[in-house]
């Protein structure tokens, strides 16, 4: 009968017209994130389509990037591109030049993306098939203008509609100076995930100490920027899988300071790291397995994630980015240089990412700190210590040391491990 309703129904369409619109979205996402048919993919689609579909927003604009931000350029594009003047667009096309002189195959020859593009100023000099990526429409409405026949995408930065390994390159000038400091690895963990290895990008951000927040006599006021401090950007960015190639520190002609930095996506691991965590577990380093998986103690013969489902504190399986946003546990490592074994590492390699995780948890500051694997915390900081708590701290954040879960510690069960990590937790939630 339902099939005949629009013989009686005026208001049914005689067509699957409606429900196809509904699903074109999808579909055009599935084919820009090179076809997902996993669930695993799926859902990671509808993660990222989520925000954009059920939350109403008045700008049109992408709902997670800075609002106030992006209606001020959403009011304001045509006036802003008229006050402001192209830059040196040779950095753009050096880049880019880079990426087609990469040998094709498998892990390369993506096409390059222009994050926050703007009125799409750099996207041309990116090469062809450069896409131009923004959260406001009203600035994708001026890329035709300056980079005819590109491809526009309307996303946010903290959450690119990309499928993992997909892009060659990225350019981002001044486009994540509208991020949440305490958001930025999140952020650059997204790129690193649709970054192929071995991809060069170059990021431009404000140099200075400043959360989210107007610039003084700002000519579009409403907006709100970040701003650096060095040492803290350059951890950041290691700590997200980059290694930095070049970093400079430039004035321009309006007096701003700015943080140039050439980085290059590395073999290794991510951090999922962000404010109030109740927990940031360290492991000692990625296994290369780990990091061509995109998941800390990924492989299957590794007791971690079974441990922390046993002790509560995830309630995914290895899903470090929903332990993260869900549970509140963060992941890094203690050297981010990712090796079949761990026991080619150096004690100079363990004491350097000692100081890495002091800024990392005084700035973040965890309720607890707790380091997987013995041997990194007695290289690096007590060479007699013992698993449960210790007299050291990071960032003033009381640190837990527990055995490693490596299928080759015999030594430890994994009701040890589990013990362990809600010990942690208790260290954590007493803090």
């Amino acid at each position: 009968e339902s099939i005949f309703r629009f013989l009686y129904d005026p208001d049914a369409e005689p067509t699957n017209n409606l429900a196809e619109r509904e699903l074109r979205p999808l579909v055009i996402n599935r084919k820009l994130s090179g076809g997902n048919r996993s669930r695993r993919g799926a859902d990671e689609v509808q993660r990222r389509r989520g925000p954009r579909s059920t939350s109403p927003s008045s700008s049109g604009c992408s709902d997670v990037v800075d609002r106030p931000t992006a209606a001020v350029y959403q009011r304001h594009a045509r006036a802003w591109e008229a006050a402001r003047e192209p830059a040196d667009l040779e950095p753009a096309r050096r880049l880019a030049a880079e990426v087609a002189a990469a040998s094709p195959g498998p892990t390369t020859g993506g096409p390059v993306v222009d994050l926050g593009c703007g009125p799409g100023w750099s996207t041309a000099a990116l090469g062809a098939g450069a896409i131009a990526l923004d959260a406001v429409p009203a600035m994708l409405d001026l890329v035709p203008t300056h980079a005819p026949g590109h491809p526009r995408v309307q996303a946010d930065l903290t959450a690119l509609p990309f499928a993992r390994h997909r892009l060659g390159g990225a350019w981002a000038a001044r486009s994540y100076v509208h991020v949440p400091r305490r958001d930025l690895p999140l952020a650059l963990h997204d790129l690193h995930r649709a970054l192929q290895v071995g991809a060069p990008a170059e990021l431009v951000l404000f140099a200075g100490d400043q959360e989210l927040a107007p610039f003084a006599h700002d000519d579009f006021p409403g907006r709100r920027f970040s701003a650096w401090p060095a040492a803290l950007l350059h951890d950041v960015v290691a700590g997200a899988g980059f290694t930095i190639d070049r970093a400079e520190e430039v004035t321009t002609a309006d007096g701003f300071g700015h943080h140039v930095l050439r980085i290059t996506r590395a073999r290794t691991l991510a951090d999922t790291v962000g404010p109030d965590m109740r927990l940031l577990v360290v492991g000692l380093n990625p296994s290369v397995y780990a990091a061509d998986a995109g998941v800390g103690f990924a492989r299957p013969g590794n007791r971690f994630w079974p441990a922390a489902r046993q002790a509560g504190l995830v309630s995914r399986d290895r899903d470090p980015v929903h332990a993260l946003r869900v549970d509140g546990i963060g992941m890094t490592d203690l050297v981010k240089r990712a090796s079949a074994r761990a026991d080619g590492l150096t004690a100079a390699e363990y004491r350097a990412g000692v100081t890495r995780l002091e800024q990392l948890a005084g700035w973040l500051q965890p309720r607890a700190v707790c380091i997987v694997g013995l041997a990194g915390w007695r290289a690096a900081v007590d060479r007699r210590a013992t698993a449960g708590p210790q007299a050291h701290t990071l960032g003033d954040r009381p640190v837990y040391l527990m055995p490693n879960p490596s299928g080759i510690n015999a030594s430890s069960t994994l009701d040890d491990l589990a013990r362990h990590l809600r010990a942690a937790a208790d260290l954590a939630d007493r803090s």
